[in-house]
């Protein structure tokens, strides 16, 4: 690479960074950390995650353990680390299969029309009425806690809020003026919807997915609070604040660490998803 293009490139670079606003930037540092943190945990802890050491139980946040460690002796800051993979598995998986079924739905009741719509929207208007926790405590104590179960559970639970959206957006892009152009055209209906209903309906809920990943993790980190996540020693971060509440006066970071990850992931995915969602709509 020359000399000249490599300060051309360093420029560009430069661009891109003073134009980012520094929410997202932060926002980005702290998903690539626990991103990285769930795809290869080893990097960055500085403990066994599920090693014991009563001899070091209850110990405060230290030079030898950065946030201190558990009943047991282990290290919290690894144990986070090492919950990041379950806890964005759940949150990925519960948004994927939310957004399936939501999709699914919301099409068919928007393309249907009549009865079939009238059914659908009644339908979602029922689940959407029954809180999502409810809905998945209810799902997890007939099925037991797992991995599986709670992306199970939160899917199903938050499917009918966004199925509502989905339909929504159908019914506002099928009555714009390209659509009836393309009808007047004599363009079949399948490839109207193929071509020009589906890809700008779907478009703003791009950011909703990203906001709904730590929507879901919440949901999750709610469920093992009560006892009904994934089950110990598994460091999942639900699992990790329902561990620690018997131990919070004598040992705060027992809450408050998992607590803080779960909740700047999930505001850090919320910040990219309102960023994408103003980039898309042209506000910035």
């Amino acid at each position: 690479m020359s000399m000249f293009a490599e300060v051309t490139l360093y420029r560009e670079l430069l661009a891109f960074v003073r134009h980012v606003p520094f929410r997202v930037a932060a926002s980005l540092a702290i998903i690539g950390f626990f991103g990285l943190a769930a795809i290869a945990p080893k990097v960055l802890q500085t403990h066994d995650p599920l090693a014991i050491d009563l001899s070091s139980s209850l110990r405060s946040p230290s030079i030898t353990h950065w946030l201190g460690t558990d009943q047991l002796g282990r290290d919290v800051y690894s144990r986070v680390l090492e919950g990041a993979g379950q806890s964005l598995a759940i949150g990925i998986g519960a948004t994927a299969l939310s957004m399936s079924i939501a999709l699914v739905l919301g099409v068919a009741a928007a393309l249907a029309g009549g009865v079939f719509d009238s059914l659908l929207s009644r339908i979602f208007d029922l689940l959407f009425a029954i809180p999502t926790l409810l809905l998945a405590l209810v799902f997890v104590t007939i099925f037991g806690p797992s991995v599986p179960t709670e992306v199970i559970a939160v899917g199903l639970g938050t499917a009918p809020g966004y199925a509502r959206m989905i339909r929504g957006q159908m019914l506002s892009v099928k009555g714009t003026a390209y659509v009836e152009a393309a009808k007047a055209l004599g363009h079949p209906f399948p490839r109207i919807v193929w071509r020009h209903i589906l890809p700008n309906a779907m478009n703003p809920l791009t950011a909703m997915v990203t906001i709904g990943v730590g929507q879901a993790i919440i949901w999750a980190s709610g469920l093992a609070f009560l006892g009904l996540g994934v089950a110990p020693p598994a460091p999942e971060w639900g699992a990790l604040l329902n561990a620690g509440r018997n131990y919070v006066i004598y040992a705060w970071w027992l809450e408050i660490i998992p607590g803080l990850a779960v909740t700047s992931f999930a505001l850090s995915l919320t910040v990219i998803g309102r960023h994408l969602q103003d980039r898309l709509e042209g506000k910035s």
